[in-house]
């Protein structure tokens, strides 16, 4: 009986989601380092994701962002990310996730680069089968004190990063319909019969 309830389980992961996904997501950036009066500045980040058990995925992406301070910087920067990340409820609509991972960092044309890590929580609701809208805020430490264009302090630069994404998935079906074959057998070999006195 537990053996069926979790194939169920896994049904309804693959009517709301899938084995792939593709993560778009336009936010805010906003640095803190060296210099006073930080500002939002826009962000944007595409990636592709390969869910290979229901509650992980490894994903790619790649982020557009600027860092500025009012009146003094704004710089244009990209970063190349790697994260591992875990869905808390992925049977259900609703689900918290978080995800860490490791990143290469870019100002434009490459003029500087550094290597961060990242760490980010967030929640996604699937509004429409494979379809999801995704918050986050992803906070970002950067391996340099250059990314502000000021090396001072003791430290190194971070920043966090807010979004609102859509994810689409997709793939998956075959694995869903072995499932439903495997459902059925059980369902099958289980019959009740009727008691006659």
């Amino acid at each position: 009986m537990d053996d069926r309830k979790s194939e169920f389980k896994r049904l309804t992961f693959y009517d709301y989601r899938g084995t792939n996904s593709i993560d778009l997501a336009f936010g805010t950036s906003v640095p803190n380092g060296d210099l006073l009066e930080p500002q939002f500045e826009i962000y944007f980040k595409g990636g592709y994701k390969l869910h290979f058990a229901e509650h992980f995925n490894l994903g790619v992406s790649y982020s557009k962002y600027n860092i500025a301070f009012k009146d003094i910087y704004n710089q244009g920067f990209m970063s190349f990310d790697i994260n591992l990340e875990y869905l808390m409820l992925p049977y259900n609509k609703f689900t918290p996730f978080i995800y860490a991972g490791y990143g290469y960092n870019a100002a434009n044309y490459f003029e500087s680069t550094s290597s961060k890590v990242q760490g980010a929580a967030g929640l996604e609701y699937i509004f429409a089968d494979r379809f999801g809208l995704r918050l986050f805020a992803e906070y970002n430490y950067a391996f340099s004190d250059e990314l502000d264009g000021l090396i001072a302090g003791s430290g190194d630069d971070t920043f966090i990063r807010t979004g609102l994404g859509l994810h689409m998935y997709f793939g998956g079906r075959k694995k869903k319909e072995r499932i439903r074959k495997k459902l059925k057998t059980v369902i099958n070999s289980n019959l009740i019969v009727p008691y006659n006195k």
